[in-house]
């Protein structure tokens, strides 16, 4: 049951990957698809961390997987500022 569930979050995961590789194609401008690819990442990322975790069962992958998504999120944050913020000084979206 655990595994099904682990399996679950991973599709899941892959879904709002599968989401934000979308908004990044169709989306009119860099602000909305910086967004829309980061967020959907982030949470696409957590997903898979959590399904992994379950169907891996032990702590340590636990607290590795845990660890490296919050990494992922402190780095994604940081580097969508800054991507926005020098696409806002050279004169918005190119």
């Amino acid at each position: 049951m655990i595994d099904l569930l682990g399996l679950l979050l991973i599709l899941s995961g892959i879904g709002f990957f599968a989401a934000g590789s979308i908004g990044l194609l169709r989306l009119p401008d860099l602000y909305s698809r910086l967004h829309a690819l980061t967020k959907a990442d982030n949470v696409g990322l957590g997903l898979l961390a959590v399904g992994a975790a379950l169907i891996d069962g032990s702590l340590p992958v636990a607290l590795q997987l845990l660890l490296i998504w919050l990494l992922v999120l402190a780095s994604s944050a940081v580097s969508a500022h800054l991507v926005a913020q020098h696409a806002l000084r050279r004169g918005g979206d190119r």
